[in-house]
């Protein structure tokens, strides 16, 4: 990935959790100012446990495009980790397309978890230039949670909230990652292989808030109906 610049060094969902994860986005504030594109980071962790599941994640990712269309389009950007300390970020892209080239040109590769990076670098982008959500997506938390917890707190003084998506049950990712989301005002909820479907609609429900708001995430509600009917119930 020679465009990607180098960070710096630093169970099957259940009802009930899918109905808590949509309260939660239904809730953040709505975040785009008319005639602005929506801005969002696509979190991954690339490390040896996600080999399996990142091929289903280059293709649930359109969802987030496609879904936004209508609303002036999305810009995203690819941050992943993996390895020795390595932690990256791709250029921002405005379509389907240039993701799944990059997402595609990615191996993944045994090592720590460094989600700590990830807040910090949402952070740094968005004192540049606004990023309206973070999804984040991973199995597992090797970190200090308290230091996590720390730069969460700061993206939520900067309304950037973090929708945490866990893969697998691990007890200590969970606490922490649902840390994360509530310190963040986002949304945590916990997936694996057989929520593909699931996930790729509530990717697109993300998506849509971050580039219209709630009343574009009513709207999408109303088309799509499903688990994403559910958000537009939760707004008033």
């Amino acid at each position: 990935m020679s465009r990607d610049r180098k960070l710096p060094t630093e169970g099957k969902s259940g009802g009930a959790d899918v109905d808590a994860f949509l309260r939660r986005v239904a809730a953040t504030p709505a975040p785009v100012t008319q005639g602005e594109s929506g801005r969002l980071i696509f979190a991954m962790d690339a490390t040896a446990s996600r080999e399996p599941t990142w091929d289903n994640a280059c293709q649930i990712q359109g969802e987030m495009f496609d879904a936004t269309a209508s609303l002036g389009g999305l810009e995203v950007q690819l941050v992943y980790y993996r390895g020795f300390g390595e932690c990256r970020a791709s250029k921002w892209v405005r379509d389907s397309r240039s993701l799944v080239r990059v997402m595609t040109a990615v191996h993944c590769l045994g090592g720590h978890t460094q989600i700590r990076k990830v807040l910090r670098h949402t952070l740094d982008e968005t004192q540049s230039r606004r990023v309206h959500a973070l999804v984040f997506v991973g199995d597992c938390m090797e970190e200090d949670v308290d230091e996590l917890c720390a730069i969460a707190g700061e993206l939520g003084l900067r309304g950037v909230p973090a929708f945490m998506f866990h893969e697998g049950q691990d007890p200590v990712a969970a606490l922490a990652f649902r840390q994360i989301a509530r310190l963040t005002n986002g949304a945590y909820l916990r997936f694996d292989a057989s929520s593909a479907r699931q996930l790729k609609e509530l990717l697109g429900a993300v998506a849509v808030y971050a580039a219209g708001g709630r009343k574009a995430l009513q709207h999408y509600g109303r088309k799509r109906g499903e688990a994403v009917l559910q958000i537009a119930h939760q707004i008033k």
